[in-house]
């Protein structure tokens, strides 16, 4: 059977390496500009998530979702440790709240400008989050859990997962808003507004699985 098996490599070799391949003569199309125009925003990884796929992007923040709820139900029984490690040191501690401003004013940024420039609502979600857990191990814990408690962001997060839905919904069976001028901040359509939902959704669900971690592990 191997002789088989390198036989048949051998022969699919030869005919990708002898077999013209054939192009078809199609009228000049860029892809990237159908996107554009569909979409209504100049960037175009954008007009792909958030237009073209968007019923696979309702299930990606539905599983980040579930990810977030299942990180709590498995951590549930477990006893919350006694020791929280943390850099105690003054240049370290400078450092990190420098990287957290940073990357919270990117953050921002990304979800803002997202639908413009590279970057989105899952990309400033991740800077939100990496901005929260350099605050995290360098401040007390207890401060995070009650502004995560007096803001009530755990009902925030929940709330923009459904408005997230229901606007993707609408989208999807056909009603949209205006896309406005190509290049403006006020371009796309539903599309910004998508993108901040998202970012939203992704680094308030962070916060809360930072939380978690600290509570039970001690440490990010």
């Amino acid at each position: 059977m191997r002789i088989l098996y390198l036989l048949a490599g051998f022969a699919l070799f030869l005919k990708m390496l002898f077999t013209s391949s054939t192009i078809a003569e199609i009228e000049e199309l860029s892809i990237m500009e159908t996107i554009i125009q569909d979409s209504g925003v100049t960037n175009s990884v954008s007009g792909v998530i958030f237009r073209n796929r968007l019923y696979d992007t309702i299930f990606e923040v539905v599983v980040f979702t579930i990810a977030i709820v299942g990180a709590g139900f498995l951590l549930s029984n477990e006893t919350p440790t006694q020791i929280v490690y943390q850099f105690t040191d003054q240049p370290s501690v400078v450092l990190a709240r420098l990287g957290a401003t940073i990357a919270a004013l990117v953050a921002i940024e990304l979800a803002i400008r997202g639908h413009l420039s590279p970057g989105g609502g899952f990309a400033a979600g991740v800077a939100g989050g990496t901005a929260i857990a350099l605050v995290a191990i360098t401040s007390p814990w207890e401060m995070l859990e009650d502004i995560y408690q007096k803001w009530h962001v755990a009902i925030i997060e929940k709330v923009s997962v459904l408005v997230f839905i229901l606007l993707a919904l609408f989208t999807l069976i056909g009603w949209e808003l205006p896309y406005g001028q190509l290049g403006s901040l006020a371009s796309g359509g539903i599309i910004p507004f998508l993108n901040i939902l998202v970012a939203l959704k992704v680094c308030l669900g962070s916060w809360a699985v930072i939380l978690l971690f600290i509570r039970y592990r001690g440490l990010l």
